[in-house]
């Protein structure tokens, strides 16, 4: 997901979008952790998304 994309986002779907990733995340840590796993890079983009998601909240937030 990029930057821009989060940007256009209202704020109620980027907390919505955050709580779905987290989730996610929990998910394929699990799987990952029982060997279920076949695509272990998702976790990394997954955790860059969180990351880009929480800095565009937090900028916003002392924007405004």
């Amino acid at each position: 997901m990029k930057a821009s994309e989060i940007r256009d986002m209202a704020p109620e779907e980027r907390v919505q979008k955050l709580n779905d990733f987290q989730e996610e995340l929990f998910n394929l840590r699990f799987q990952h952790e029982i060997g279920q796993l076949e695509n272990s890079s998702k976790l990394k983009s997954l955790k860059r998304d969180i990351a880009r998601i929480k800095t565009i909240m937090n900028a916003s937030e002392s924007n405004a």
